[in-house]
């Protein structure tokens, strides 16, 4: 198995499901030090995911420990510095990872691996200040451009999103709205539905921004029923169709898409955890009652 079949077992919407596959090639995996040491990243990144962050940095100290004394690690070594990251970025600890990230793009980056180094610098733009995660974020999109692996390329969406919003949070959405256009038009060229319904909603997220609610709305409206035809559900979607309408003076209509969205997004425990008031106004504007 490589790495991009590696990469295929995941499914980011079920990370328990995920961690259950990687577990799967863990066993199945031979003797290569190195390729189950990768194996045991992706085991962390899914624990992660799943909030066990003790949990997961004992199985990246698992994966460092069986990489001790192989000939050629890079790779594994520039994953699991990847995931050490990724971890304490989600728990909030020590700098949120960059160490970490600055790590993996100092092996990867010389080693050839454009993937890995595509992702560091993806992952420094996460972590560090605005002003400095959007140098990251640029570094990071023309290291992609001009990578000759299409693994590398692929990273290209996602960071036109990530760039997109790093200049909408910092003070400039119509630069924003250029990129997170750019952004949905990549998802199109790729077909992939999931993506270009996320891609959609953050231009129509910026155009409320942009004080253009009306736009905003229908929108939002389009992607509520591309949802019901995927059989999907977003509450994303349900609170923006609460603020265009809110924006627009139609607070009793806002109200009901409010209530909706409070009774969805309360179920994550990443926003119970870190967006509390978000929540909170979600309940107040949705008119229920608290307790």
């Amino acid at each position: 198995m490589n790495d991009a079949e590696l990469d295929r077992l995941w499914n980011f919407g079920d990370p328990a499901a995920s961690e259950r596959a990687f577990r799967a090639a863990l066993a199945a995996a031979g003797d290569s030090t190195e390729f189950r040491a990768r194996i045991l990243s992706q085991v962390a990144r899914s624990l992660g995911l799943q909030q066990k962050f003790d949990d997961a940095l004992e199985v990246l100290q698992e994966a460092e420990e069986i990489l001790r004394g192989a000939p050629d690690g890079t790779a594994a070594r520039a994953r699991i510095l990847l995931e050490h990251g990724r971890v304490l970025n989600s728990a909030g600890r020590d700098d949120r990872g960059r160490a970490a990230f600055l790590g993996a793009l100092d092996l990867a980056a010389p080693a050839g691996l454009e993937y890995l180094a595509v992702d560091a610098a993806h992952m420094l733009g996460i972590v560090e200040p605005p002003a400095i995660a959007l140098d990251w974020n640029r570094r990071a999109i023309r290291m992609a451009e001009e990578a000759k692996d299409p693994r590398a390329r692929n990273w290209l969406g996602p960071l036109y999103n990530n760039t997109a919003w790093t200049l909408h949070d910092g003070g400039d959405p119509a630069a924003a709205l250029e990129l997170f256009e750019k952004a949905l038009a990549w998802r199109r060229e790729k077909q992939d539905p999931p993506g270009i319904r996320i891609a959609d909603w953050c231009v129509a997220r910026a155009l409320r921004t942009l004080r253009r609610p009306e736009e905003a709305l229908r929108r939002q409206q389009a992607l509520l029923e591309a949802h019901a035809a995927a059989g999907t559900r977003d509450g994303h979607v349900f609170e923006e169709l609460g603020e265009c309408l809110l924006a627009l003076d139609r607070g009793d209509e806002a109200a009901g898409w409010f209530a909706k969205a409070w009774e969805e997004l309360s179920k994550d425990p990443w926003l119970k955890s870190r967006e509390g008031p978000r929540l909170e106004r979600l309940r107040t504007l949705g008119r229920i009652p608290p307790g």
